[in-house]
Parts: structure tokens; C-alpha cells; sequence
């Protein structure tokens, strides 16, 4: 029985060594196009280097001037192309104002400007209804900052509640171009729509309509420091043509 016990399994001890020597030689072997071990610190989708920080302000991109690892295919695909087409009449000062822009960032469209702008505006609207500070600070210039900054603190003083529902941008216009030095500004009208009402301390309306959609058309002024690694651009002026 012993001998017939230990016969058995030295067989099944030969036959797992050998079915272990054969799976290690498949297993174990290389072809050269294994994926890399997964790198937890490893930055994938960022560039190699990062020359500046932003902090904690929230920043919106406004394209104009493109990333550094977009920056080979970021030129215009016709150079022909004035780069007023489309957004300004030949001979105006809007289309030398342009043109001048596109003189001091040659990635600067008006296209692409306008995309940014869009995306900064309703993130502004909406952040000043929140009275989110943090959201404004790095989208607007110390100057408007500083006025949007008294409105929000007045208004919670008299303990009033601004609400507001962003329905959308109807156009967005270029009505203004110029530089000053190395100073990029351009000029937007928007045409929006906005749902907004303020309540009192009491919860009681004293202006606007919860219920009622009205058109915004707000004049809004962006600049840039062409001669700065910082691609974004920062609202300086504002005026509602309500």
C-alpha cells in the first residue's frame, strides 16, 4: 500500500515539474512588444515641461496663441486668407485691428477667439450669479475683478439672492480690434439669453422674472499680452447695451 502510495505520486510530482518547465517557456518569453508596466507618476497628457502655473484661480483658454505641443499645426491652413475674412469689412479699422493682433501672435483667429470668448462669457455670468470669487478671479483684470467683487458683497450684505439660469449665447460678435504695444484687445458683442431674478432677505422678488427668458446684449472687452508666455486673455471693460 506505502509502495504503491509513493509510486503514484512521484508520477504526479515528474508530470507537474514538467507541465511547469513547459508553461515557463511560453510564458516567460519576451517578443519585444509587451506594453511598459503601468507608472502611476507618469504624465501622459501633459507636456514634457510647464514653464508657469495658474494656481487655484480658474483659467478658460481663449485659442489664439495654441499650447506648446500644438503650436507646429496650429498656423493657419491658407496664409493667403486675410485674417479679417469673414469677421470684418477689407479697409476698416476692424480689419486692421485684426490684422495688427495676428502681427504679434501669428496664431491669433478670430475663429478660434470667438470660440474661447463664448465659453469665458458664460462662465462669468455664471460664476457672478454664484458669487463665485475663485471662478472669477482669473478670467478677469484686477480692475473688473475688484468692481464684480463689491457688487457680489454688497448684495450679500443686504442679504439678497441672485438667481440666474444661463440659456445661451444667440451671436457673439468682433466689433472692435486694436493693440497698444505688445497689448492685444479685442472687443465682443454678445447677444444672450438669460432666465434671472433677485430675491430679498425675505425671499420675496424685488427684480427680474424666475419665469421669463430676456435677451442680454452686454459689450464685453478682452486683452492680451502678446510678449507673455500666458495664453489667456482677460476681460478689462464691460458695458450692457440694454
Amino acid at each position: 500500500m506505502t509502495d504503491a502510495f509513493d509510486l503514484s505520486t512521484l508520477f504526479f510530482l515528474a508530470l507537474a515539474v514538467i507541465i511547469f518547465l513547459r508553461l515557463r517557456s511560453v510564458l516567460g518569453r519576451r517578443t519585444g512588444s509587451e506594453r511598459p508596466p503601468f507608472d502611476p507618476y507618469s504624465r501622459r497628457d501633459l507636456p514634457a515641461e510647464s514653464d508657469e502655473k495658474t494656481g487655484d484661480a480658474k483659467v478658460i483658454s481663449m485659442p489664439g496663441t495654441p499650447r506648446i505641443e500644438d503650436a507646429d499645426t496650429a498656423l493657419r491652413e491658407d496664409e493667403s486668407t486675410p485674417v479679417w475674412q469673414g469677421h470684418a469689412e477689407a479697409g476698416t479699422p476692424l480689419a486692421e485691428g485684426l490684422e495688427a493682433i495676428a502681427g504679434l501672435d501669428r496664431d491669433f483667429t478670430p475663429a478660434d477667439f470667438l470660440t474661447g470668448a463664448r465659453i469665458a462669457y458664460e462662465e462669468i455670468v455664471k460664476s457672478f450669479a454664484a458669487g463665485d470669487r475663485k471662478g472669477l478671479k482669473g478670467l478677469l483684470s484686477p480692475e473688473v475683478f475688484a468692481s464684480f467683487d463689491g457688487a457680489i458683497t454688497e448684495r450679500q450684505q443686504r442679504g439678497e439672492t441672485l438667481e440666474s439660469s444661463f440659456v445661451g449665447i444667440d451671436k457673439a460678435t468682433i466689433v472692435e480690434a486694436s493693440t497698444k504695444g505688445r497689448k492685444a484687445m479685442v472687443t465682443v458683442k454678445f447677444v444672450s439669453e438669460l432666465i434671472s431674478a433677485t430675491r430679498d432677505s425675505s425671499g420675496e422678488i424685488i427684480d427680474g422674472d424666475p419665469k421669463k427668458v430676456r435677451e442680454v446684449v452686454d459689450i464685453w472687452t478682452f486683452m492680451r499680452d502678446a510678449g507673455s508666455r500666458d495664453p489667456n486673455w482677460q476681460l478689462v471693460a464691460t458695458e450692457s447695451a440694454n
